[in-house]
């Protein structure tokens, strides 16, 4: 087998960093089990990094490796899947399944978007659309199916105008990823950073906080980032055209029935969200957690005379890979904290008088949202850097709640190759249909990049502490 010149990077990192860890006269401080996790966490980055291997297989080996060692106990490991998270998103995506069949997203989406008469306006309103959908489909992935066959119509309706396709093609996936950061379900990566600021700090952050924190941000970067993509993708004769669309545009090019009354398993969805989500926020005033209304909704929608999909078909939808390596990273994240292993690592750093809040913010900012050029998984991105974020904010003197935040918002940026994220591959080739070209990411990605980056080191230095989370 011959390596790539990445893969055999790799290996070479990766050995020397376990050659150096085995050595018991390295690094005297270090106990054991904090060697033993280190040299795992070690070789499950470089595994994601550097091979082909699946993601979810490194992390089940990574916590087997560390359950057989004794650093962690089966218990331990085994607790993860039983965790409030896991319950959570395996729940949401059983709502979603029952959205998605009965068609409800596909007419708020056109809804919308017909009511443009402008490219701006056919932009931001199509911006809105996407946004509101974080609240009824988790996982940037499931989004993305679901937006496909929308922007399908779309395209075949705007036919005549090329480039506003592409500009299409390159927003509904930019607009899914930065406005997965409004609620908690909005991506896997948001659950593995509560579970490890959980096991780390004993801080759980619930739905409503996490929606009055990353609410704002996902709203202002979405729209701003439509703004880049018209800016960097359509001439100003692309701009100034109208546009006219009707809902029988829509309707045309989709199975899914856009007009006319609503149905009543559309109704009945409608009205099940609306209180899901509206109890998901109201968790002070109640105190159910959102996993318990969750698992209400789920066991509602599917009920034999009520719901509108059957648990068999719901649970079909559930993916149970990412789950798995979510369980998995929580037992890695909880050997980093226990076996001393993160302490370490931070054990090093400047007290609080000497590093500046902000300046440790823009590093971690910065880190965070170069990492998708490394790390391909937001999930793995975030199972890598929050535990070692929120260790060295700890060291710092810097909240580890704003940290940790930062780093997965600034992890939501991933537009610079076709593989760098789910949605912006499958948007990156549709049959028939223009679409944007490596080039058009490029141009997009030196953009919207920095711009990301310097927003959510705003939000974390000016507004949140408005809210209360102060750095």
């Amino acid at each position: 087998m011959t390596l790539t010149n990445r893969q055999a990077a790799t290996l070479c990192v990766a050995l020397s960093v376990c050659g150096l860890l085995l050595v018991p006269t390295n690094f005297p401080g270090l106990s054991g089990d904090a060697r033993l996790t280190l040299v795992v966490f070690a070789l499950a980055t470089c595994a994601w990094i550097g091979t082909p291997i699946d993601d979810t297989y490194v992390a089940l080996g990574a916590g087997l490796a560390l359950t057989i060692t004794g650093v962690v106990s089966a218990d331990t490991l085994f607790a993860t899947l039983g965790d409030q998270t896991v319950w959570l998103l395996i729940c949401a995506f059983v709502l979603a399944a029952a959205v998605a069949r009965s068609g409800l997203a596909a007419r708020a989406a056109a809804f919308l978007v017909t009511g443009a008469r402008t490219v701006r306006q056919l932009t931001h309103l199509t911006t809105a659309a996407l946004v509101v959908t974080a609240f009824a489909i988790p996982a940037t992935s499931g989004r993305a199916a679901l937006a496909l066959p929308v922007f399908l119509a779309l395209a075949r309706a705007l036919a005549g105008r090329p480039r506003l396709v592409v500009a299409l093609a390159l927003l509904f996936p930019t607009v899914i990823l930065l406005s997965a950061v409004a609620t908690l379900i909005g991506a896997g990566a948001h659950l593995i950073t509560v579970s490890v600021l959980w096991e780390s700090t004993g801080e759980r952050i619930g739905f409503h906080e996490w929606l009055l924190l990353g609410l704002p941000l996902a709203v202002v970067s979405s729209h701003l980032a439509a703004e880049v993509v018209l800016l960097t993708t359509t001439r100003r004769a692309d701009r100034r055209g109208p546009v006219h669309l009707a809902v029988e545009d829509i309707q045309r090019h989709t199975e899914q029935r856009v007009t006319g009354p609503l149905s009543q398993a559309e109704t009945r969805c409608a009205g099940l969200l609306a209180s899901v989500v509206l109890l998901w926020c109201s968790e002070p005033l109640h105190g159910v957690p959102p996993a318990l209304v969750a698992l209400i909704g789920a066991v509602v929608i599917t009920a034999p005379a009520l719901g509108t999909i059957r648990l068999k078909d719901a649970l079909a939808t559930v993916p149970w890979s990412l789950l798995l390596f979510m369980a998995a990273t929580m037992a890695m994240g909880v050997a980093l904290a226990d076996s001393g292993a993160a302490g370490w690592l931070t054990s090093g750093l400047p007290g609080d008088a000497t590093v500046p809040a902000w300046l440790f913010l823009a590093v971690v900012v910065t880190v965070s949202t170069a990492a998708h050029l490394v790390l391909q998984s937001r999930s793995a991105r975030s199972s890598v850097l929050v535990p070692l974020v929120v260790a060295s904010a700890a060291a710092c003197g810097v909240d580890p709640v704003a940290a940790a935040l930062a780093s997965t918002a600034a992890a939501g940026f991933c537009h610079t190759l076709p593989a760098s994220a789910k949605p912006v591959a499958l948007f990156a080739d549709v049959p028939d249909t223009p679409t944007y070209t490596p080039r058009d990411l490029l141009r997009l990605s030196a953009v919207l990049g920095p711009l990301t980056a310097a927003l959510v080191l705003a939000f974390a230095l000016a507004v949140w502490p408005l809210l209360g989370v102060a750095p």
